[in-house]
């Protein structure tokens, strides 16, 4: 229901339109080429190198048949020019043996003996006038068939002329799309860069994060390092002074050195007073 009333809108839009005569045409070609316009602009760039890229494409039909055309162009003057180096060969004998005849008859004489076999005057003359006008006829058809071979081989120059235009019609319409092919990839790539914003917050709080485990580890090492002092290591000290000799420390603190080479047996004496 909506599309006929559509249709009908548009319809009615255009007669109305025409009915104005030139000014309303001109008023419908505007508006068809700004509704066209329009569309253009909504097609993504994409789609349209895709399309350039199906419209060269389409060049090859045309490049394998002029390629066809210049193939069976090329077969047939061979064959002709084959034609053609014969047939002046045949024409070459035909002309060898009219002179032959020709110099027969010059000589004078009622009997000509020609390949062992005798022949008159008039017989002579006969035969030499057919042989002339085949001679002719062949002549002209070389001729002919020279100016056929002469045509063609220029057929076959333009075709090799039109299938290079092609060729490097088609060559330098990819090598254009290819180009800009690489300039949309890069304003995309630009676009893209363009629409990503850094959080400089989240960056300052990423770093102190960082300097925070940082120190949590520096912390932890030294704690480890203090423990493996006193934990787990052999006693390097010296000795207690419960250990020293007793006498050692008395000479010290009297400034005299004790005789440890005392007579035992005044010692014993000593003690039984």
């Amino acid at each position: 229901m909506l599309g006929k009333l559509l249709v009908v809108g548009v319809t009615g839009a255009v007669v109305g339109l025409a009915s104005l005569g030139g000014v309303g045409w001109s008023y419908v070609r505007t508006v068809s080429k700004s509704a066209q316009q329009a569309v253009q602009r909504e097609v993504p760039i994409e789609f349209e190198l895709q399309r350039a890229r199906d419209l060269v494409s389409q060049l090859v039909p045309d490049i394998r048949h002029c390629m066809h055309v210049i193939a069976e162009e090329e077969v047939g003057i061979e064959d002709l020019s084959r034609e053609l180096l014969a047939g002046e060969k045949h024409l070459g004998k035909q002309k060898d043996e009219l002179l032959t005849l020709r110099g027969k008859l010059e000589g004078g004489g009622t009997i000509y003996q020609v390949s062992g076999r005798s022949y008159t005057p008039e017989a002579v003359r006969k035969d030499l006038s057919h042989r002339f006008t085949r001679y002719k006829t062949a002549e002209e058809t070389l001729a002919s068939k020279r100016q056929i071979l002469n045509a063609r081989e220029q057929g076959l120059a333009a075709a090799r002329e039109k299938l290079e235009g092609l060729l490097t019609a088609r060559r330098d319409l990819e090598v254009q799309i290819e180009h800009l092919d690489a300039r949309v990839k890069t304003i995309q790539a630009a676009q893209t860069a363009s629409q990503i914003v850094l959080d400089d917050s989240q960056l300052s709080q990423a770093k102190a994060l960082i300097r925070d485990l940082h120190k949590q580890l520096d912390v932890t090492e030294r704690m480890l390092d203090a423990e493996g002092r006193f934990t787990g290591l052999i006693p390097v000290e010296t000795e207690s002074e419960s250990t020293v000799d007793l006498t050692a420390q008395i000479d010290a603190h009297f400034g005299a050195k004790t005789d440890t080479a005392v007579d035992v047996a005044v010692v014993e004496e000593t003690l039984e007073d």
